[in-house]
């Protein structure tokens, strides 16, 4: 993949990944979680519901966690294209394939070594 296809696929996945990320800015995840519940008091709150409530901002700041890592590999790899290392596993040093580039373009891993990450990763849980 060349330099300039793989800045634009970059750019592209930073700019999504910004708006997701914008998208959660006014659902309050910055305040605690007394803060961020629809009512002034839990008291008039049902149980199931305050546990509703919970969930969701639970899969929101995971949402939000995944988000930051996904685009602080993209803004690792735009810095590895700027230092010619893009498009390299990091683990080998082999090439990474443009079919994985195309579907994941921060990717840092080749296909093999990114399964045994994977691997050694459900091992180790």
């Amino acid at each position: 993949m060349d330099s300039d296809e793989a800045r634009r696929l970059l750019d592209a996945e930073r700019a999504r990944l910004t708006e997701v990320r914008a998208g959660f800015d006014d659902e309050g995840l910055d305040q605690s979680e007394t803060e961020s519940v629809g009512e002034l008091s839990s008291i008039d709150q049902h149980p199931a519901d305050l546990g509703t409530e919970t969930f969701e901002r639970e899969k929101d700041v995971s949402i939000i966690e995944q988000v930051e890592a996904e685009l602080a590999d993209v803004e690792h790899a735009l810095r590895r294209l700027d230092e010619g290392t893009y498009g390299r596993c990091e683990a080998c040093g082999r090439p990474i394939g443009d079919a994985r580039l195309d579907a994941i373009p921060a990717a840092r891993l080749c296909v093999d070594d990114q399964a045994k990450a994977e691997r050694q990763a459900n091992l180790g849980t």
